[in-house]
C-alpha cells in the first residue's frame, strides 16, 4: 500500500496537483518529489535581454539623468509662461506635475533649483507663487535668438533629411516630434517654410517635400572623418573607405574572433546614405544593415546634441527605408551607438561625439543649452538675494507700503515655511535620490575619475 501511494507516477501527479493548487509556476523540491526532473529552459536572447546585459556607460547615463531634470524644469516653465501674469501658484503647479512627468512634490523640486525658479508670497492673494528667474529667462531668449539667426543651417538640415528619405518627403508630425533635437523653432511651419518655397514645398498639411536635390549637400558627416583618417594616419583606402569610428565603453568584453569580424565589417562595401539603391537592390543582409547604420549615423549627426529618443526615431523607419528592429540593430554596434535607459526613456547617443560627458564639437545652440544645464547643476549654491522685490513693487504699486514690506519679509522666509508644509520624509528621500553635484558638468565628470 505504501509503494502504491508513493510510486513515481503518484509523485508526479501529486506535484502537478500541488502546482495547480498553489498557483505558482515553480515547485520546490522536497522529500516527496526528489525524483521529479526539472526541464532545462534555453536562455532567452532578445533585444530586451541584450539591453539589460549591455556594458553601461556611466558618464552618458549620468548626462541623461541631468538632461531629464532640465526637461522637467523647461516643462514647468512652459506651464508658468502660459499664465496671464507670468507666474503661477504652487497649487496650480501641483495639479500639473504629473502631466509634465514630475514624480516628487512640486515644492521639493522647485527649491532644488533656485537659479531657475523663484518662490515668493503673493502680496494680495497671500499664497505661494513661482516665477522664472531672470537668468533662465535670458537663456531661453538667447536660445530662440540663436536658432533664428541660423536659419540657413536649418534649411540645409531639412534638405539633407529630405534627401535621406526614400521618396523625398517627410511627415510633419514626425518632424514636429524631433524639432528640439534638430534645433528648429516651434513656429518653423510659419516662419521658415514660407521663406524657402524654392527649396521646401508643403505638399499637404501633413507632408513636406523637396523641390530639387542639391548634390553639394549629398555628403555624409562620416566622410570628413574618413578623409582625416586617410590623410593624417596614412591608412589604406580599403580600410577607411567604408569604415566607422569605433569607441567601446569602459569594461566592454571582447570575445574571441570579435576583432576579425569587426575588421571584415569595416571593409564591407555598402550603399551610402545619400545614394539611391533603386537600380541596384540590396540582397545581402550585412550590406543592408550597414546602410541602415550609415543612415542612423547621419541622422544623429544632423541633430544639435547628437541625441535622439528611440521612440521618436522609430517614426522615420519607413520614410528612410529602415524596415528592421532598430533597437536590435543599435545593440549590435555598441562601439557606434549607445542606448541609455536613464531619464525614464530610451535615448540613442552617437558615441564618437562625446568625451567625458561633453560634446566634442559644440555648436551655438548646444552652448546655450549647456548654460541651462549649468543652472541645474548649480543647485542651491551661490543663491543671492530675492529678485522679486522690484518686480512685485512695480506690479502692485497700488498696495500699501507697509503691506509690501511685510510681504518682502515673507519672501525671505518662503522656502522655510514651504518646507514645513511639505512632507519631510518624502522630501528627504526624493531630495537625496535626485540631488546632483553643485558644479560645472565637465568638471564633475573629470573629478569622478
Amino acid at each position: 500500500m505504501a509503494f502504491f501511494m508513493f510510486g513515481p507516477g503518484n509523485l508526479h501527479a501529486l506535484s502537478v496537483r500541488l502546482r495547480i493548487l498553489g498557483g505558482s509556476t515553480t515547485f520546490q523540491y522536497g522529500p516527496f518529489n526528489w525524483c521529479v526532473q526539472r526541464r532545462w529552459k534555453k536562455p532567452v536572447d532578445s533585444a530586451r535581454t541584450r539591453l539589460e546585459g549591455r556594458t553601461r556607460d556611466h558618464r552618458l547615463d549620468k548626462l541623461m539623468v541631468q538632461l531629464r531634470n532640465l526637461k522637467l524644469a523647461l516643462a514647468l516653465r512652459e506651464v508658468i509662461s502660459q499664465q496671464r501674469n507670468g507666474y503661477a501658484s504652487l497649487q496650480l503647479l501641483s495639479k500639473w506635475r504629473h502631466e509634465v512627468g514630475l514624480n516628487i512634490e512640486i515644492g521639493a523640486f522647485l527649491k532644488k533649483y533656485p537659479h531657475i525658479f523663484q518662490i515668493y508670497v503673493h502680496p494680495v492673494k497671500r499664497n505661494y507663487c513661482c516665477k522664472i528667474t531672470q537668468k533662465m529667462a535670458d537663456l531661453i531668449a538667447e536660445e530662440d535668438a540663436v536658432i533664428r539667426e541660423n536659419e540657413t543651417d536649418i534649411v540645409q538640415r531639412l534638405k539633407k533629411l529630405l534627401m535621406l528619405s526614400v521618396n523625398g518627403t517627410l511627415n510633419m508630425h514626425a518632424l514636429w516630434l524631433v524639432r528640439k533635437e534638430l534645433g528648429l523653432p516651434d513656429d518653423y511651419r510659419s516662419s521658415v517654410l514660407p521663406k524657402h518655397r524654392h527649396d521646401l514645398y508643403l505638399e499637404s498639411p501633413d507632408t513636406l517635400s523637396l523641390v530639387s536635390r542639391d548634390d553639394e549637400l549629398a555628403a555624409a558627416k562620416i566622410e570628413e572623418w574618413r578623409k582625416k583618417e586617410y590623410t593624417e594616419k596614412w591608412l589604406a583606402e580599403s580600410e577607411t573607405r567604408y569604415a566607422f569610428p569605433i569607441n567601446f565603453p569602459t569594461g566592454f568584453k571582447i570575445e574571441k574572433g570579435f576583432r576579425e569580424k569587426l575588421k571584415n565589417w569595416q571593409r564591407l562595401p555598402y550603399t551610402k546614405p545619400y545614394e539611391k539603391n533603386d537600380s541596384h537592390p540590396i540582397h545581402n543582409v550585412e550590406r543592408l544593415e550597414k546602410r541602415i547604420v550609415g543612415i542612423l549615423h547621419e541622422l544623429l549627426s544632423l541633430t544639435v546634441e547628437k541625441i535622439i529618443p528611440l521612440e521618436r526615431l522609430s517614426h522615420f523607419r519607413r520614410v528612410f527605408g529602415m524596415e528592421v528592429n532598430l533597437r536590435e540593430l543599435l545593440l549590435k554596434y555598441p562601439g557606434i551607438f549607445y542606448i541609455s535607459t536613464k531619464g525614464s526613456a530610451q535615448t540613442v547617443i552617437l558615441r564618437e561625439s562625446y568625451t567625458k560627458g561633453c560634446l566634442i564639437e559644440p555648436n551655438h545652440v548646444y552652448n546655450v543649452r549647456r548654460k541651462m544645464l549649468d543652472l541645474i547643476l548649480s543647485g542651491c549654491s551661490s543663491v543671492g538675494e530675492p529678485e522679486s522685490a522690484a518686480w512685485l513693487a512695480e506690479e502692485y504699486a497700488e498696495g500699501s507700503c507697509h503691506e509690501l514690506q511685510n510681504n518682502m519679509f515673507q519672501v525671505d522666509t518662503a522656502n522655510t515655511i514651504l518646507q514645513r508644509e511639505t512632507d519631510s520624509d518624502s522630501y528627504i528621500r526624493n531630495h537625496n535620490s535626485e540631488e546632483l553635484p553643485h558644479q560645472h558638468f565637465c568638471d564633475s565628470q573629470e573629478q569622478s575619475e
